[in-house]
Protein backbone atom coordinates (compact mmCIF):
# COMPACT_ATOMS: atom_id res chain seq x y z
CA UNK A 1 0.00 0.00 0.00
CA UNK A 2 1.49 3.32 -1.06
CA UNK A 3 1.20 6.26 1.32
CA UNK A 4 1.19 9.63 -0.40
CA UNK A 5 2.27 10.51 -3.90
CA UNK A 6 5.75 9.25 -4.70
CA UNK A 7 6.38 9.69 -8.40
CA UNK A 8 9.85 11.29 -8.26
CA UNK A 9 12.43 8.59 -7.48
CA UNK A 10 15.36 10.99 -7.13
CA UNK A 11 17.70 12.49 -4.54
CA UNK A 12 19.89 15.55 -4.99
CA UNK A 13 22.04 14.96 -1.91
CA UNK A 14 24.64 12.32 -2.77
CA UNK A 15 25.79 9.64 -5.18
CA UNK A 16 28.96 7.62 -5.78
CA UNK A 17 30.74 5.43 -8.28
CA UNK A 18 33.94 3.40 -8.23
CA UNK A 19 36.18 6.47 -8.17
CA UNK A 20 34.24 9.36 -6.64
CA UNK A 21 31.70 10.36 -4.01
CA UNK A 22 29.56 13.38 -4.91
CA UNK A 23 27.71 15.38 -2.25
CA UNK A 24 25.44 18.22 -3.34
CA UNK A 25 27.41 18.55 -6.57
CA UNK A 26 30.80 18.66 -4.84
CA UNK A 27 33.46 15.98 -4.96
CA UNK A 28 33.70 14.84 -1.34
CA UNK A 29 37.43 14.23 -1.37
CA UNK A 30 38.52 17.03 -3.68
CA UNK A 31 36.16 19.83 -2.59
CA UNK A 32 34.95 19.14 0.95
CA UNK A 33 37.14 17.00 3.21
CA UNK A 34 39.74 19.29 4.74
CA UNK A 35 38.26 22.26 2.89
CA UNK A 36 35.07 23.08 4.80
CA UNK A 37 34.16 22.99 8.49
CA UNK A 38 31.31 20.86 9.77
CA UNK A 39 28.78 23.70 10.21
CA UNK A 40 29.30 24.82 6.62
CA UNK A 41 28.93 21.20 5.51
CA UNK A 42 25.74 20.80 7.57
CA UNK A 43 24.21 23.88 5.92
CA UNK A 44 25.21 22.56 2.49
CA UNK A 45 23.67 19.15 3.20
CA UNK A 46 20.38 20.69 4.33
CA UNK A 47 19.98 23.50 1.81
CA UNK A 48 22.08 22.47 -1.18
CA UNK A 49 24.16 25.66 -1.07
CA UNK A 50 27.04 26.76 1.13
CA UNK A 51 26.30 29.52 3.64
CA UNK A 52 27.84 32.94 3.28
CA UNK A 53 30.07 34.21 6.09
CA UNK A 54 27.21 35.84 8.03
CA UNK A 55 25.01 32.75 7.79
CA UNK A 56 27.90 30.57 8.92
CA UNK A 57 28.63 32.87 11.85
CA UNK A 58 25.03 32.80 13.08
CA UNK A 59 24.65 29.06 12.58
CA UNK A 60 27.76 28.46 14.67
CA UNK A 61 26.49 30.84 17.35
CA UNK A 62 23.12 29.10 17.52
CA UNK A 63 24.63 25.60 17.68
CA UNK A 64 26.87 26.63 20.56
CA UNK A 65 24.01 28.39 22.36
CA UNK A 66 21.63 25.41 22.39
CA UNK A 67 24.01 22.46 22.82
CA UNK A 68 24.34 22.42 26.60
CA UNK A 69 22.23 23.51 29.58
CA UNK A 70 23.07 21.07 32.36
CA UNK A 71 21.05 18.07 33.52
CA UNK A 72 17.97 18.77 31.44
CA UNK A 73 15.52 15.90 30.73
CA UNK A 74 17.24 14.81 27.50
CA UNK A 75 20.57 14.51 29.30
CA UNK A 76 19.08 12.72 32.30
CA UNK A 77 17.36 10.22 30.00
CA UNK A 78 20.60 9.57 28.14
CA UNK A 79 22.73 9.13 31.25
CA UNK A 80 20.21 6.85 32.96
CA UNK A 81 19.92 4.75 29.79
CA UNK A 82 23.70 4.45 29.53
CA UNK A 83 23.93 3.44 33.18
CA UNK A 84 21.42 0.66 32.55
CA UNK A 85 22.87 -0.38 29.16
CA UNK A 86 26.55 0.64 28.93
CA UNK A 87 26.96 -1.45 25.79
CA UNK A 88 24.45 0.77 23.94
CA UNK A 89 26.11 4.18 23.59
CA UNK A 90 24.02 4.83 20.49
CA UNK A 91 20.86 3.84 22.35
CA UNK A 92 21.63 6.31 25.12
CA UNK A 93 22.12 9.12 22.56
CA UNK A 94 18.84 8.11 20.93
CA UNK A 95 17.06 8.13 24.31
CA UNK A 96 18.16 11.72 24.85
CA UNK A 97 17.08 12.83 21.39
CA UNK A 98 13.69 11.13 21.58
CA UNK A 99 12.71 13.40 24.45
CA UNK A 100 13.30 16.58 22.45
CA UNK A 101 9.70 17.60 21.90
CA UNK A 102 7.42 20.60 21.90
CA UNK A 103 8.11 21.52 25.53
CA UNK A 104 11.88 21.06 25.78
CA UNK A 105 14.32 21.84 22.97
CA UNK A 106 11.87 21.20 20.13
CA UNK A 107 9.91 24.31 21.04
CA UNK A 108 12.17 26.24 18.66
CA UNK A 109 10.38 24.50 15.81
CA UNK A 110 6.98 25.44 17.26
CA UNK A 111 8.05 29.06 17.70
CA UNK A 112 9.46 29.09 14.19
CA UNK A 113 6.20 27.91 12.69
CA UNK A 114 4.32 30.59 14.58
CA UNK A 115 6.70 33.32 13.41
CA UNK A 116 6.62 32.06 9.84
CA UNK A 117 2.82 31.94 9.80
CA UNK A 118 2.40 35.42 11.26
CA UNK A 119 4.92 36.88 8.82
CA UNK A 120 3.50 35.08 5.79
CA UNK A 121 -0.09 36.06 6.59
CA UNK A 122 0.68 39.59 7.73
CA UNK A 123 -1.03 38.84 11.04
CA UNK A 124 -0.58 41.34 13.85
CA UNK A 125 1.42 39.98 16.77
CA UNK A 126 -1.28 40.74 19.34
CA UNK A 127 -3.87 38.91 17.26
CA UNK A 128 -1.59 35.88 17.12
CA UNK A 129 -0.99 35.93 20.86
CA UNK A 130 -4.72 36.26 21.63
CA UNK A 131 -5.47 33.33 19.32
CA UNK A 132 -2.99 31.16 21.23
CA UNK A 133 -4.42 32.12 24.59
CA UNK A 134 -7.98 31.51 23.39
CA UNK A 135 -6.91 27.92 22.74
CA UNK A 136 -5.09 27.82 26.09
CA UNK A 137 -1.78 27.29 24.34
CA UNK A 138 1.53 28.64 25.63
CA UNK A 139 3.36 31.30 23.67
CA UNK A 140 6.31 29.42 22.20
CA UNK A 141 9.68 31.08 22.53
CA UNK A 142 8.80 33.14 25.60
CA UNK A 143 9.37 32.69 29.32
CA UNK A 144 11.92 30.60 31.18
CA UNK A 145 11.69 28.95 34.62
CA UNK A 146 15.27 29.87 35.51
CA UNK A 147 16.09 32.92 33.40
CA UNK A 148 12.99 34.87 34.38
CA UNK A 149 14.78 38.18 33.97
CA UNK A 150 15.78 37.37 30.40
CA UNK A 151 17.50 34.44 28.73
CA UNK A 152 21.14 35.53 28.23
CA UNK A 153 21.53 33.19 25.24
CA UNK A 154 18.55 34.71 23.46
CA UNK A 155 19.70 38.26 24.17
CA UNK A 156 23.16 37.55 22.78
CA UNK A 157 21.92 35.74 19.65
CA UNK A 158 19.62 38.62 18.79
CA UNK A 159 22.42 41.11 19.41
CA UNK A 160 24.74 39.12 17.14
CA UNK A 161 22.11 39.03 14.39
CA UNK A 162 21.86 42.82 14.64
CA UNK A 163 25.64 43.18 14.49
CA UNK A 164 25.72 41.00 11.37
CA UNK A 165 22.99 43.05 9.70
CA UNK A 166 20.76 39.97 9.57
CA UNK A 167 17.65 41.27 11.32
CA UNK A 168 14.63 40.60 9.13
CA UNK A 169 10.89 40.01 9.28
CA UNK A 170 11.05 37.11 11.74
CA UNK A 171 13.12 38.91 14.36
CA UNK A 172 10.86 41.94 13.91
CA UNK A 173 7.80 39.75 14.50
CA UNK A 174 9.43 38.21 17.57
CA UNK A 175 9.92 41.69 18.99
CA UNK A 176 6.31 42.57 18.15
CA UNK A 177 5.11 39.51 20.07
CA UNK A 178 7.27 40.49 23.03
CA UNK A 179 5.70 43.94 23.02
CA UNK A 180 2.16 42.56 22.66
CA UNK A 181 2.32 40.02 25.48
CA UNK A 182 1.69 42.43 28.40
CA UNK A 183 -1.58 43.62 26.84
CA UNK A 184 -2.80 40.03 26.61
CA UNK A 185 -1.33 38.42 29.73
CA UNK A 186 -1.09 41.44 31.98
CA UNK A 187 2.64 40.82 32.44
CA UNK A 188 5.73 40.57 30.31
CA UNK A 189 7.60 37.42 29.30
CA UNK A 190 11.22 37.40 28.15
CA UNK A 191 12.26 35.93 24.83
CA UNK A 192 13.96 32.60 25.47
CA UNK A 193 16.59 30.84 23.39
CA UNK A 194 13.94 28.79 21.57
CA UNK A 195 12.34 32.02 20.41
CA UNK A 196 15.59 33.62 19.33
CA UNK A 197 16.90 30.58 17.43
CA UNK A 198 14.11 30.31 14.84
CA UNK A 199 13.90 34.07 14.38
CA UNK A 200 17.65 34.31 13.75
CA UNK A 201 17.87 31.20 11.58
CA UNK A 202 14.82 32.01 9.47
CA UNK A 203 16.10 35.52 8.83
CA UNK A 204 19.44 33.96 7.90
CA UNK A 205 17.69 31.88 5.24
CA UNK A 206 17.61 28.47 6.94
CA UNK A 207 14.55 26.38 5.93
CA UNK A 208 11.62 26.18 8.34
CA UNK A 209 11.17 22.43 7.86
CA UNK A 210 14.70 21.74 9.12
CA UNK A 211 14.62 24.02 12.18
CA UNK A 212 14.31 21.17 14.66
CA UNK A 213 17.46 19.69 13.18
CA UNK A 214 19.47 22.62 14.56
CA UNK A 215 18.57 21.69 18.13
CA UNK A 216 18.98 17.96 17.52
CA UNK A 217 22.43 18.39 16.01
CA UNK A 218 23.61 20.64 18.81
CA UNK A 219 22.19 18.48 21.60
CA UNK A 220 23.77 15.36 20.08
CA UNK A 221 27.19 16.89 20.72
CA UNK A 222 26.22 17.60 24.32
CA UNK A 223 24.84 14.11 24.86
CA UNK A 224 28.07 12.56 23.62
CA UNK A 225 29.96 14.71 26.12
CA UNK A 226 27.67 13.65 28.98
CA UNK A 227 27.94 9.99 28.06
CA UNK A 228 31.73 10.19 27.94
CA UNK A 229 31.61 11.65 31.45
CA UNK A 230 29.09 8.99 32.49
CA UNK A 231 31.60 6.31 31.46
CA UNK A 232 34.20 7.81 33.82
CA UNK A 233 32.10 9.46 36.54
CA UNK A 234 28.73 7.67 36.54
CA UNK A 235 25.71 9.41 38.01
CA UNK A 236 22.93 7.64 36.08
CA UNK A 237 21.84 5.50 39.00
CA UNK A 238 22.14 8.45 41.37
CA UNK A 239 19.70 10.32 39.13
CA UNK A 240 17.40 7.30 39.11
CA UNK A 241 17.60 6.94 42.90
CA UNK A 242 16.90 10.62 43.49
CA UNK A 243 13.83 10.36 41.26
CA UNK A 244 12.53 7.45 43.33
CA UNK A 245 13.16 9.39 46.55
CA UNK A 246 11.37 12.49 45.26
CA UNK A 247 8.14 10.77 44.25
CA UNK A 248 5.69 9.44 46.84
CA UNK A 249 3.26 6.59 46.18
CA UNK A 250 -0.42 7.53 46.46
CA UNK A 251 -2.03 4.45 44.97
CA UNK A 252 -4.20 1.93 46.83
CA UNK A 253 -2.67 -0.12 49.64
CA UNK A 254 -2.17 -3.86 49.20
CA UNK A 255 -2.92 -4.44 52.90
Amino acid sequence: MRIGKQDNPFTAIATSDAETITVRGRDLCRDLIGKVDFTRYFWLLVTGVEPDDRQLFLANAVLVAIAEHGLVPSVVAARMTYAAAPEAFHGAVAAGLLGCGSVVLGSAEVAGRLLSELVANGTAAEEGVRALRAERKPIPGFGHPQHSGGDPRANLLLALAAEQGMEGAHIAKLREIEAAIPAVLGRSLPINVNGAIPAVMLDAGFPLAALKGISLLARTASLIGHLQEESERPIGFILSGKAAEAIDYDGPSSK
